[in-house]
């Protein structure tokens, strides 16, 4: 083995790389020498089950064609048992410690050299010296005060704290929750643009702000920037607090000072650094109102929804009128394609407010004239916000279609039937004036009415009123006599009478039907039901024996109910479990009619091989107690086979409960069907078939009973004349 060298202990030099320089490790034991180490003793053993060594064999075998006559040692990769790769498998690097492997991967391969990715400095790294950096890493560490970002974010009051913060300290530290804890990096951002310091620590959801040497506390009237872009000078170029000791930067901390107090006051028109699709979407929210400062995210700031009028005096619902031939609701490939549009577009509104939305309501009907879809933030850190409220006053003020609605967004699509607001004004317009023409018409026609001497009726119009009717019965009508009024009104009554007879007679098509299929799903579940024979050697007990067994069984708590599914396999499997303990077993049984109680008595006397010893009358039921017998042996299949199991004898009784209500309602429509025909005078034609068959049956008897009695005399004379021969 290897000398150890001055780096380490001796097990590192084995993931060291190879240097060229040093001597060839030793070779590899020959078969006929002992094998010392563990390595070897594994090398000999695979070369005893015939694996040859990698000199013999011209090629891996991942390079050698396969021809189906290799052996499994021949498959083999033995590349790990060489001694100078005793620890490198194929396919990974070599001489790479497992824990470097996963680093090194991180990094970008350059000359076929791997380096480690160097993480992009921050802004307090690039302005100011270690030294100093340093210094205020340590100081930042021994804060205790700390100032809590609430949910809402880094809002004017929390700029505020800072700035009062910075007053006496030249460091402050944060402690973020909620939703920017779990984004760090926007946090970091906005807490740099937003107070104008330098970040020189973070961890986790804490970080620690710099002021700056040249700090000078800003206005608070002064607003923030309406794109969330850093502040600038003059000269159009980035303004940067001074991360620089005051010792060696006197003078220019002072012209840096000077050059603060200068900059100009934050407005929200920066539209230096924009594309022109941002710079159109600056515009547009311009125009709807002002801007909510607060706002957590970066880019252009939204719309402050709380800050427009939340009633406005005759504010109506936008005129719509739906393109012919066009539906109103929205495809499944619609909705998705208009999500995923407004997932990319920017917030237009931030919303904090429950009700009184009539200034929203207009400002997004305004922008829609623009924009298919509105995006509404609901704003954070505000409490009883009620996403469903917001959208459904929106969506009742505006007519739109909401796409989306959760805790973080309202997205609502204008919709197919949206109208810009100059062609609504002039579709009301025209729709205004056909009704004034009309009115005009309406005029003229009671105005020419009003004039004409031949109606009598004080200028009202004739044409379907009630005095047109009477005058129209003066002229050409006839007297109606009571006779033809009450046939009239019976031949009315026979009309509904009938009407209802047809209805029933279709209820009662329905109900067969559905009997017989009923009839058919019990039949079919029945026949899988094989009862079984009564024994012939029943075993008997006495009188006493079975008052005996009766008073136990009355006494005993434990027993089997009897439900709705009857006999199952399960109950017997039951009474066979509580006579392995006992020798009666008591079952109860809800059913309420005797007759039934007798049939599943008889019915678990047979399946389970026990002896009936009395059916009582109990609270909860009927009792039933069966007693074991004396020669009773527990059977190998507790559960019988030719029994329903739980789930058909379940189904059955749902089939019979359907089968016996729809007997009942079957016979109900019947007997409701003959008082009718009863009452239409339907019935006296079935009288008659019914008399008829009658008769004829009653002839058919008749002419039978004449045979028989002619075939009893023929008999009798017969007996007489053997009689008198004898």
């Amino acid at each position: 083995p290897p000398a150890p060298s001055r780096g380490g202990a001796p097990w590192m030099q084995k993931w060291a790389p190879a240097d060229p320089s040093a001597p060839a490790p030793a070779p590899a034991p020959s078969p006929g020498h002992a094998p010392s180490t563990s390595i070897d003793r594994i090398v000999h053993r695979l070369r005893n089950l015939g694996l040859g060594t990698d000199d013999d064999e011209p090629s891996s075998p991942a390079d050698a064609p396969l021809d189906g006559r290799e052996r499994l040692g021949d498959l083999l990769d033995r590349s790990w048992a060489r001694p100078d790769r005793q620890f490198a498998a194929s396919g990974l690097d070599e001489a790479v410690l497992p824990w470097e492997r996963d680093r090194e991967s991180d990094g970008e391969e350059v000359d076929g050299v791997k380096r480690k990715r160097v993480r992009a400095p921050s802004l307090a790294e690039l302005t100011m010296d270690d030294v100093e950096l340093r210094r205020l890493r340590g100081m930042g560490m021994t804060l205790k005060d700390r100032i809590t970002v609430p949910k809402a974010g880094v809002t004017q009051a929390i700029t505020e704290k800072i700035h009062d913060a910075w007053r006496k300290s030249e460091l402050v530290r944060l402690k973020f929750h909620e939703d920017l804890a779990n984004d760090m990096k926007t946090a970091h951002e906005l807490v740099e643009r937003r107070t104008g310091g330098l970040i020189i620590w973070r961890a986790g959801s804490v970080m620690v702000v710099y002021r700056g040497s040249n700090y000078t506390r800003p206005l608070k009237s002064q607003p923030f920037d309406g794109t969330s872009s850093p502040r600038k000078g003059e000269d159009s170029t980035l303004f940067i607090p001074d991360g620089s000791s005051t010792a060696e930067n006197d003078n220019q901390g002072k012209d840096l000072t000077a050059q603060h107090d200068n900059a100009p006051i934050l407005d929200l028109h920066n539209t230096e650094d924009m594309t022109e699709e941002e710079l159109e979407f600056n515009q547009m929210l311009d125009e709807l109102g002002p801007r909510f400062v607060d706002w957590w995210g970066t880019g252009i700031l939204p719309v402050d929804a709380d800050l427009l009028p939340q009633t406005i005096p005759g504010y109506k619902a936008p005129f719509r009128v739906l393109p012919t031939g066009m539906r109103t609701s929205l495809t499944n490939s619609e909705l998705t394609n208009l999500r995923k549009l407004a997932r990319n577009l920017p917030c237009h509104f931030a919303l904090g407010r429950n009700r009184n939305h009539q200034g929203l309501a207009a400002a997004i009907v305004k922008l829609w004239e623009k924009s298919l879809v509105v995006k509404i933030a609901v704003k954070r850190g505000i409490q009883n916000t009620n996403n469903k409220l917001m959208s459904d006053e929106i969506k009742n003020l505006t007519g739109g279609t909401l796409l989306l609605r959760n805790k973080y967004y309202i997205v609502i699509y204008r919709g197919k039937d949206f109208l810009p607001t100059s062609v609504a004004a002039a579709l009301a317009e025209r729709e205004e004036l056909t009704k004034d023409i009309q009115n005009l018409e309406e005029q003229r026609r009671s105005i020419s009415i009003e004039h004409s001497s031949e109606d009598g009726f004080d200028g009202h119009a004739l044409v379907g009123t009630l005095a047109e009717f009477q005058e129209a019965q003066a002229r050409w009508g006839r007297n109606v006599t009571s006779k033809e009024q009450q046939e009239m009104k019976e031949a009315s009554f026979r009309s509904e009478k009938e009407k209802l007879f047809r209805r029933l007679e279709h209820k009662l098509s329905i109900a067969q039907a559905k009997i017989h299929r009923a009839g058919k799903l019990l039949s079919k579940i029945e026949a899988s039901m094989i009862l079984a024979n009564p024994s012939d050697d029943r075993e008997m007990i006495t009188a006493e024996e079975r008052s005996v067994f009766r008073r136990i069984g009355l006494k005993m708590k434990a027993y089997l109910p009897v439900g709705i599914r009857g006999v199952f396999d399960g109950v017997i499997e039951n009474m066979h479990l509580h006579w392995k303990h006992r020798e009666v077993v008591k079952l109860i049984t809800k059913q309420k009619t005797l007759a039934f109680v007798e049939e599943t008595a008889r019915l678990l006397e047979y399946e389970s091989g026990g002896i009936l010893v009395a059916i009582e009358r109990v609270p909860k039921g009927h009792a039933l107690i069966f007693y074991r017998g004396k020669n009773y042996r527990r059977p190998i299949n507790i559960r019988p086979r030719n029994l329903l199991t739980k789930a058909k004898a379940l189904k059955r009784a749902v089939a019979m409960q359907r089968h016996e209500a729809l007997s009942q309602h079957i016979e109900q429509l019947e007997i409701n069907m003959k008082k009718m025909k009863r009452d239409l005078g339907m019935e006296d034609y079935d009288e008659e078939d019914e008399d008829g068959s009658g008769s004829e049956s009653e002839d058919d008897t008749t002419g039978y009973d004449e045979g028989m009695e002619d075939y009893d005399k023929e008999e009798e004379d017969e007996s007489d004349s053997e009689d008198e021969d004898n």
